[in-house]
């Protein structure tokens, strides 16, 4: 190989960033048709590397689905998982009695989780909220209501990860069923 083809080469790969490596995970293409990587981001804790977290977004601008795929980096019961969930909804001001209910629903439904394996959330306006475990679908929970608070652990601008928010949402903006208007 010359010179000049390795130099193409390198010059090449140094602008693949990294999402423009990401691909869309199958199972949420079957769900929303076209999608688009809007962000990606790493939830570490006490510098511990929890999982990877990339938000994808339909390609219309219209588009009021979107889905959050998280790549676990540690092991976690999925009534774990569950009750973590429910504590950051009452962060975010679900009343307690309701985020204890969905995290309940929530336990009954999520697995177990080793590191590398992904669960992946799905928004559709008519369907509700899709849950999928290693790209099979688990469950769904209906209701916006739901999922306003279920995405908003990620999203909403009171989480309690903001730069994990930040990265997941670039320059963009949060779903429209989390903020309104942008």
């Amino acid at each position: 190989m010359k010179l000049v083809d390795k130099l193409v080469i390198t010059l090449a790969l140094s602008t693949l960033t990294p999402m423009s490596l990401a691909k869309e995970p199958p199972h949420i293409k079957s769900m929303m048709g076209q999608v688009q990587l809007q962000g990606l981001g790493r939830l570490n804790f006490w510098g511990f590397h929890v999982y990877d977290a990339n938000l994808y977004r339909g390609v219309t601008q219209d588009s009021q689905e979107f889905a959050l795929e998280l790549k676990y980096q540690r092991s976690f019961s999925g009534e774990a998982i569950a009750s973590r969930t429910a504590d950051e909804m009452k962060n975010l001001g679900v009343a307690d009695a309701q985020a204890v209910s969905w995290g309940k629903e929530l336990a009954a439904i999520l697995p177990n989780v080793e590191p590398g394996q992904t669960i992946s959330a799905v928004y559709t306006p008519k369907q509700g909220t899709s849950f999928f475990y290693e790209g099979k679908k688990i469950s769904q929970i209906q209701g916006a209501d739901f999922a306003k608070a279920f995405f908003g652990i990620w999203l909403d601008s009171k989480t309690s990860a903001p730069k994990l928010r930040a990265d997941l949402l670039g320059q963009g903006c949060p779903p429209q069923l989390i903020s309104g208007v942008c």
